[in-house]
């Protein structure tokens, strides 16, 4: 394949900006090593993006999976020490309905106890104390050591100092093709979907943490990578249900964990196996299904109003053969592709947000080896920092700082989750500092615009009109980011279109629709 335009050479290539590209990223950035990390998208597009927020104690797995549950037990301790500004250390609870396999209920302690991981019983009465929402069907508790974490925050603070330290971060950037000569990886090809600028990165050791995708980037590669493709979905409260997360004390199937995530409550999910992770979307059907089950434990989920639902998919690795997903390894694989032939390509997936730490280690020690360099790894004594970019993705934090410094010029964008002027102005600023663009969805992914009840029904064109006052948007840009944002949110909101969820998405057709006529196609928009 002919080699055209720029070229940029590197290390290290890291494919996918997820937890573990992104802790791969600040882990080889300590250790010295140069990186370029590239995402076809932005921060946390894929399952880092789509999950509960859960950090695990391990507990969920103790009886499916004791690698998975020690691992989950070993990192969530690290994590609590060095980024607690991630994380709501919040507990949990294992709780059982009657109904439940009494066996597993009995066996659970000791299973616990096997992994080095606490689960202390509590009192039904003491349980539903705590936890008033909990169902007066409960006929056994216990209280782990769960907790919360923001995904998107985690991602941005350790790419925040990656980059610091020298990394390079290209989003809006996929592979792809891969110039491949005498066993090597010569370069990769990469392009940018919305300018089609195209280049190419000449990297020594190039890596896939691409998740779900990996199967695709290996194809790309030439080299196998077997995956099944589990589709999980979540909804989101309004409201914080349970100060703890909520656990059903059985084995893992749909609707069973409730996790607080800020101000809000997340309850999931399913697993339907799908043919590919592009098409991954939430459905009526598994709604329900969520809902009924999550109910059992927690009664007021039944009548509960729900302001968005999200899929992710989860990248396993087996042979196609397995029935049941929930009973394929949540381990990771790390995977040196010199075995098929290819001398500098290595592929991380699978694994749990909560490991993502000792995926990004282990595979930055295998790179160490293969690039000759006798340094260890740091993430697991120095702490990750903060920084002012991912502090604004924390609800509460925008209203609190906004009623301290009490500017009546300082505008509300985002009444939902009072998000001022000065935010968005402020977040504009680091994005294109960090060299990336700073389009509404940019801006929204890293902040809580559009998290609210109205799902960015106001904010997104409050947003887009500030913007435009400050010259930052031109001529129709803010239509296209405006349609871009919008249709990410209708995705969620869909399958929800119930009561008032339904008058909602009936006002905000008239707003955008009516409005500012968004429904039109690009041949019929005339500016």
């Amino acid at each position: 394949m002919k080699m055209k335009n720029k070229t940029q050479s590197t290390r290290v290539l890291i494919i996918g900006g997820g937890a573990t590209g992104t802790g791969l990223a600040r882990d080889l950035a300590l250790r010295g090593i140069p990186c370029i990390l590239v995402e076809k998208q932005d921060i946390n597009a894929g399952a880092s993006g789509g999950n509960h927020g859960l950090l695990h104690s391990g507990a969920r797995y103790v009886a499916s999976d004791i690698e998975a549950a020690k691992e989950c037990r070993v990192e969530s301790e690290i994590l609590k020490r060095l980024a607690p500004h991630c994380i709501d250390d919040s507990g949990g609870l294992f709780v059982a309905v009657s109904g439940d396999n009494e066996n597993y209920i009995a066996d659970f302690p000791h299973n616990c106890s096997k992994c080095g991981i606490s689960a202390t019983p509590l009192d039904i009465r003491i349980a539903r104390e705590i936890e008033p929402t909990l169902s007066d069907k409960i006929i056994a508790a216990y209280q782990v050591q769960d907790a919360s974490i923001d995904p998107f925050r985690l991602s941005l603070e350790n790419i925040s100092h990656a980059q610091r330290l020298g990394c390079t971060f290209l989003k809006n950037t996929e592979v792809i093709d891969f110039h491949i000569h005498e066993g090597r990886i010569q370069a990769t090809a990469l392009r940018n979907p919305f300018t089609g600028e195209e280049f190419w990165i000449e990297a020594e050791q190039v890596v896939s943490a691409s998740g779900a995708w990996a199967q695709k980037i290996g194809k790309l590669a030439g080299v196998p990578v077997g995956m099944i493709y589990s589709k999980g979905t979540l909804l989101v409260t309004p409201n914080r249900i349970a100060s703890r997360v909520i656990n059903r004390l059985r084995p893992a199937t749909d609707g069973d964990i409730l996790v607080p995530g800020g101000t809000v409550s997340i309850l999931g999910t399913t697993s339907v196996r799908i043919e590919s992770p592009d098409i991954a979307a939430p459905t009526v059907e598994e709604v329900d299904l969520i809902i009924d089950q999550g109910a059992a434990m927690v009664p007021v989920l039944a009548h509960s109003r729900y302001i968005r639902s999200y899929s992710g998919v989860r990248p396993l690795l087996q042979p196609a053969s397995v029935e049941n997903d929930r009973q394929v390894s949540r381990g990771f694989a790390l995977i040196d592709h010199q075995e098929d032939g290819l001398d500098n390509f290595i592929t991380i997936t699978g694994g749990k947000l909560t490991t993502f730490r000792l995926m990004a280690e282990k595979t930055a020690d295998l790179l160490c080896q293969k690039l000759r360099v006798p340094v260890s790894c740091k993430t697991g004594i120095e702490p990750l920092p903060a920084t002012q970019r991912g502090k604004w993705t924390e609800p509460g934090i925008s209203p609190r700082l906004w009623m301290e410094k009490q500017d009546p010029e300082d505008s509300l964008l985002c009444e939902c989750e009072m998000v001022p002027a000065s935010v968005v102005e402020k977040l504009h600023t680091s994005i294109l500092d960090e060299g990336l663009t700073p389009d509404i969805h940019a801006i929204a992914l890293r902040s809580r615009i559009g998290k609210g009840p109205c799902q960015g029904a106001f904010c997104s064109v409050r947003v887009a009109a500030h913007l435009y006052n400050l010259g930052k948007l031109n001529a129709d840009e803010g239509i296209r980011q405006l349609k871009h944002f919008l249709s990410e949110r209708w995705r969620g909101q869909q399958p929800l279109l119930w009561d008032m969820a339904l008058a909602q998405s009936e006002l905000l057709e008239a707003i955008h629709c009516g409005t500012f006529c968004l429904e039109q196609s690009e041949k019929e928009e005339s500016f």
